[in-house]
């Protein structure tokens, strides 16, 4: 299976990339990931479902630990793919 992680970390500036965004940002470039789109606003990776998940996990602790305060997900299993 494959999945889709759409997440976004708070508080935002607009002036400079926060810590726990720069945090964020190098876990998913670094991850074996098929697909890393990352925004000022905004971020999105696709990978196998063991991948995504795994980023997820290692993404909360670090942004967190870096100060973020709210961190919103969205994982969409994509379309025409089977099993996990």
């Amino acid at each position: 299976m494959r999945l889709r992680l759409e997440f976004t970390t708070e508080p935002f500036d607009l002036e400079e990339p926060p810590a726990h965004a720069v945090a964020a940002r190098e876990v998913v470039v670094a991850a074996p990931l098929d697909s890393v789109d990352v925004g000022p606003f905004g971020n999105t990776v696709e990978g196998p479902a063991e991948e995504v998940v795994a980023v997820v996990d290692t993404l909360l602790r670090r942004a967190l630990a870096a100060g973020a305060t709210r961190i919103s997900l969205q994982v969409n299993a994509l379309p025409g793919e089977e099993g996990v």
